[in-house]
């Protein structure tokens, strides 16, 4: 197919900068102005609408139904005009213009199989559906992939057509972070036709998903002559950012290079900031502090000369970057001039970062991060007040990730100025934060996953479509050859046979293909549902606790409340590094257990003793064990057996080998027994303490189905003497210890 495109540029406006402006352009930061323009057909001159309107990286736009268009732009932009009915089209930015004209010929797109008979198709609903997907999708995903649907269920859809669709798809994955499922669409894309700005995005895919190896094949095979001058920049760049996730530094920084001195040569002035920026993160991780700092003084005096945003942003990165260098004056220093910036800008600034996608830069975030550097400079009373004033913003902001760390880090300063009573004081605020923070991230990883299967479903409704396709394509072959077939019916009885067994093997992959995403749906809510089960692990022995340091200091006592606390931070620390993962050795459990029943010893000295004994054929690196699995029966047998009991009681906890590959681990105890302690409960205790044995039980279920009956758990009350005996059989897996 011959594609005829004739553009014609009319400007019709007259300079706006004085001859004074311009002798001191060059001391005076770029200037942003819009460009207004139209889109419109050569031989009837009716508005094209849905016309791509791009500066390349930055800002986009699509023509109204009118065919107008207007768009930010700086001089030496490259706006790109692209079209699925036209070829595209590429400009320069020279000067502030009124008005950009462009005039093209139809082209209409003849169908690709002329045996099935049907006639061209204009393609105009198609467009419309495809452009309404590509204006919603940022803001309803699920709407966007609808529109999708809708345009690949009609009839007579091109090769042009399906490849812009499915990159669009592929879009809309990367954009919410699916990036297996971008990867695939835009494999799609490029199956039914080439195009170097859809590998790019494949590559960028890959990168996104982990897999550096394949984004940088994927890179590599990119023609780069093919490329505008602006994507030539921004190839190398996300280049150089794979090969910095994959700590290959030196071929990093020789990428970087080649993207600035293009950037450089062509003005492209945005770019050569962050590229500067990169330079310099790739020279200090190669250890050359020299370079480095000439890298981001370059970029920091670039951006103050764009605008306030953009100077916040590079402030930012030059602040890590002496933080890492352990120059603590001068990140303070930035950091504070950040906090002044701040204030003046309505919204909060979104960085990007290669390694953790995007971030937000708030006055929060600043003053939690001024008040870290004077900690590590050992000032504590200059890091008070910013940490007291980014706890306010944060509440006001409810950004509880800042309010609990920033609250976390104010109690272990109070603690190291002797302030004991303001370190318990945060302390307790910071264990309500840790409470209220799982609970929210319980509540967005239950919508996350919500949202996730959603547009997993329209994904395998698109999938089926293929092949639903396929089958129509062969019944429509079979249709017009009715006549040819009528003296041939026993070759028309096997092409029948092979349309069925075709529709059959295609229907066995897809079943498949659901089948496996089900075991992997299966295999996710498994693992949401361990984390909400940690996060219900009842912590009302840390409020327990809290209240005996609190008689400690009601005493008088200080030295034993401190020593308490001590030891009781050591616990929470291990409790939450080890919240997170499914399995951990099993000595870090033991050792958890030890520290947990030396607090519980040391409040009730009076009421229990205790041994813990590990048989000497026991090597605890071999094993692995979910984390705080013994602790609750350990807590049960204190709390509810021993605590009761009129004399001094006795807890016993044993660890034996089975065989080679099982160990067997008692919790034994003589107090009064479940039934006797049942009697003395509340029935708000009875229901609490249920409830936390369920939570036990319902987690050794699941991590049982996932890893093969690993865990075994077998109570049984000691009739003799009283007492209740817990008897934990672990299984060893040499995937996990």
């Amino acid at each position: 197919m011959k594609q005829l495109v004739y553009l014609l540029f009319f400007f019709c406006s007259t300079t706006l900068f004085s001859q004074s402006e311009m002798s001191n352009a060059t001391n005076k930061p770029v200037k942003e102005f819009y460009i207004k323009g139209s889109v419109f057909l050569k031989n009837s001159n009716s508005p094209i609408s849905g016309v791509q309107i791009e500066v390349f990286g930055n800002a986009h736009t699509q023509t109204s139904l009118s065919g107008d268009f207007r768009i930010k732009v700086k001089k030496g932009d490259e706006i790109i005009i692209s079209h699925p009915n036209i070829e595209t089209v590429t400009y320069i930015v020279q000067n502030e213009r009124d008005n950009l004209n462009v005039v093209v010929e139809e082209v209409v797109e003849k169908n690709q199989n002329k045996k099935t008979g049907y006639s061209s198709y204009s393609g105009q609903q198609f467009n419309n559906l495809i452009t309404q997907a590509e204006t919603v999708y940022k803001k309803d995903a699920n709407s966007g992939m609808q529109q999708i649907t809708d345009a690949l269920l009609l009839k007579n859809t091109t090769n042009t057509q399906e490849a812009r669709a499915y990159s669009v798809l592929g879009d809309i994955h990367l954009f919410w972070k699916q990036y297996d499922l971008a990867i695939n669409n835009y494999k799609r894309s490029l199956k039914r036709k080439s195009n170097p700005l859809i590998v790019l995005k494949l590559a960028k895919s890959y990168f996104k998903n982990g897999d550096l190896k394949e984004a940088i094949q994927t890179y590599s095979a990119i023609k780069t002559s093919k490329l505008s001058n602006w994507q030539q920049v921004n190839f190398y760049e996300e280049l150089g950012d794979t090969y910095t996730a994959n700590n290959e530094f030196k071929k990093a920084e020789n990428t970087y290079k080649n993207g600035l001195t293009i950037a450089k040569k062509h003005l492209i002035t945005p770019k050569i900031t962050d590229l500067n920026s990169k330079l310099g993160k790739v020279s200090f991780s190669q250890g050359n502090v020299t370079n480095a700092n000439t890298y981001f003084n370059n970029s920091l005096n670039l951006a103050s000369e764009e605008n306030k945003q953009r100077a916040t942003i590079e402030k930012e990165r030059v602040a890590d970057f002496y933080n890492s260098n352990k120059d603590f004056d001068k990140e303070i220093a930035l950091r504070k001039k950040n906090l002044t910036a701040l204030e003046t800008l309505e919204d909060e600034v979104v960085i990007e970062n290669i390694f953790t996608e995007k971030d937000s830069i708030t006055t929060q975030k600043t003053n939690y991060k001024i008040a870290s550097a004077y900690i590590q400079q050992s000032k504590y009373n200059e890091a008070i007040p910013y940490l007291k004033e980014s706890i306010t913003l944060a509440n006001k902001k409810n950004d509880l990730v800042i309010e609990k760390d920033a609250t976390r880090k104010l109690s272990e300063i109070y603690k190291a100025v002797g302030n004991n009573i303001e370190a318990l004081n945060s302390y307790q605020t910071y264990v309500e934060l840790v409470d209220k923070l799982y609970l929210k991230k319980e509540q967005e990883i239950t919508h996350a996953t919500k949202f996730s299967r959603d547009l997993v479903k329209k994904q395998q409704r698109i999938n089926s479509l293929e092949g639903e396709r396929k089958l129509a394509e062969n019944q429509l072959l079979l249709a017009s050859k009715d006549t040819q077939l009528i003296a041939e019916s026993n070759s028309r009885q096997r092409i029948f046979i092979y349309s069925l067994l075709a529709g059959m093997i295609l229907l066995s992959i897809l079943a498949f293909y659901m089948y496996r995403n089900n075991k992997q749906q299966k295999l996710n809510n498994n693992l949401l549902a361990l984390r909400s089960l940690r996060s219900q692990m009842n912590p009302h022995f840390i409020f327990n606790a809290l209240n005996s340091v609190n008689s400690f200091i009601a005493a008088n006592d200080e030295r034993t409340a401190n020593r308490y606390l001590t030891d009781f931070s050591k616990l929470m620390r291990s409790v939450l590094e080890n919240s997170e993962q499914d399995f951990i050795p099993l000595e870090k459990e033991i050792e958890l257990l030890q520290l947990y029943t030396k607090l519980e010893h040391f409040r009730f000295q009076d009421k229990f003793d205790y041994t813990i004994t590990i048989a000497d054929n026991v090597n605890v690196n071999d094993f692995a064990i979910p984390p705080m699995l013994l602790q609750p029966y350990v807590e049960n047998a204190v709390w509810h057996g021993l605590r009761y009991k009129e004399e001094k009681g006795m807890l016993t906890i044993s660890i034996l080998k089975t065989d080679a590959q099982t160990l067997s681990i008692t919790i034994e105890d003589d107090g009064i027994g479940r039934e006797k302690s049942k009697a003395l409960k509340t029935k708000n205790q009875q229901k609490h303490n249920s409830k936390g044995l369920g939570n036990i039980k319902k987690r050794v279920a699941i991590l049982n189905e996932m890893y093969q009956d690993k865990v075994d758990v077998f109570i049984e009350d000691i009739q003799n003497n009283g007492g209740t005996k817990v008897i934990l059989t672990l299984k060893k897996d040499t995937n996990l210890a």
